[in-house]
């Protein structure tokens, strides 16, 4: 009897308690259980969803700001020796002055820009249309143009017919307008508030949260949040510094060129190269556009401009700015952009990527955790991912922490 019980006892370990494909599915079901009885109880969290609409947006913000300014304050308090308020104050002051400048000076010009391009814009389309239209004007090439014709009266249409909805639209959603530039404001003039706190109370923030964890994951948390850290201030840092080059380059070679509206096109450069991979091709089109208007020579004169941005872009700035520190395969990047932005748009293609690295290091050390306290996996395995050293590690500080 007692020979059957172990036999049984052991079949029962065996394929159930034991059992990786058991114990997975038993997992995966109370992850969708979980799921089903938060959205049966979503009205609870409207409120948070609310709070976090409003707070957000100025702490976002803050936060770029914050990876851009931190690095020179703690130049300044570690290297010469500044105290770190005086510093902040210092560099607010010259953010300030730089802002007054641009207001004053160069506001205006691109405003210029921009108004004369959106009043020639008709035109420059019209142009390039005509000029397709007589391209396609080869008798074997009937049934490209008429199906060039027919896209441009379907635009046209669709063109006039939102431009005769904008006055009701407008009427109708001034209200709309009037909340949307009162958050702006309100955006704007809090993230000051916020970022000063934040470079002040900059290493407080960590030992605030490693606080009220249990001692034995004190350390895993506190290198956790160094390393989201140190990858949200590679990321942002070094897309903003190649997207300002970027717009250097394109508006350098626009004016060496004689590209209309250099300027204007060299800034929306630089901000649509925020989205990785496909920013600057997209910055490409309206200069291609305003291109074609001028000359057939302007059109490849601006297509050598880009190449030549292109390849310093990945050959210089890219790799010595950024390099490959957000350990992220291209073909995964590709995906990211493609998901994010079927999901939330233009936000979503340029904050896909540092939310994917964020959850990526959160859902890493929580598999690493998973496997120091698996059966699953055998030391020799642990050993070669340098495992037992990190449980080593934290043992260690839990010991000394407890002394």
């Amino acid at each position: 009897m007692k020979e059957t019980s172990d036999r049984k006892k052991t079949w029962f370990y065996k394929w159930f308690l034991n059992n990786q494909l058991t114990v997975v599915l038993i997992n995966v079901f109370l992850v969708f259980l979980i799921i089903f009885l938060f959205s049966k109880i979503s009205f609870v969290f409207k409120p948070i969803n609310q709070i976090l609409g409003i707070t957000m947006p100025p702490v976002i913000l803050a936060l770029v700001l914050y990876y851009l300014i931190n690095p020179l304050i703690n130049v300044l308090e570690n290297k010469f020796h500044v105290n770190r308020i005086i510093s902040i104050t210092f560099v607010f002051i010259i953010i300030l002055a730089l802002l007054i400048w641009g207001v004053m000076s160069l506001i205006p010009f691109v405003q210029s820009q921009v108004d004369s391009l959106i009043k020639n814009w008709p035109q420059y389309w019209d142009s390039l249309n005509s000029s397709l239209q007589n391209m396609f004007s080869d008798p074997k090439l009937h049934i490209f143009r008429e199906r060039l014709v027919e896209t441009n009266a379907s635009v046209t249409k669709s063109f006039e017919k939102s431009m005769d909805q904008i006055l009701p639209q407008t009427m109708n959603n001034i209200s709309s307008a009037v909340s949307v530039l009162t958050n702006v404001v309100v955006i704007l003039m809090t993230a000051p508030f916020i970022l000063f706190f934040m470079l002040k109370d900059d290493k407080k923030f960590k030992e605030s949260v490693i606080k009220f964890m249990p001692d034995r994951v004190k350390k895993s948390v506190g290198d956790m949040l160094s390393e989201i850290s140190q990858s949200l201030s590679s990321y942002i840092t070094g897309q903003l510094t190649v997207a300002f080059w970027v717009a250097v380059m394109f508006f350098v070679g626009y004016l060496i060129i004689g590209q209309r509206y250099a300027l204007i096109l060299g800034i929306v450069a630089g901000i649509l190269n925020l989205i990785p991979y496909i920013g600057s091709t997209l910055a490409l089109v309206p200069s291609l556009v305003i291109a074609a208007f001028i000359a057939p020579s302007m059109v490849l004169k601006v297509l050598i401009v880009f190449a030549v941005e292109q390849t310093v872009e990945t050959r210089v700035i890219s790799p010595i700015i950024v390099g490959n520190k957000m350990q992220m395969h291209p073909v995964t990047t590709i995906l990211v952009l493609l998901v994010s932005a079927g999901m939330y748009g233009l936000v979503g293609m340029i904050a896909g990527i540092p939310i994917f690295a964020i959850l990526k290091i959160i859902f890493t050390r929580m598999f690493n955790w998973f496997k120091r306290n698996s059966s699953w996996y055998s030391e020799e395995e642990l050993l070669e991912s340098g495992e037992d050293e990190e449980e080593t590690d934290d043992t260690d500080t839990s010991e000394k922490i407890h002394k």
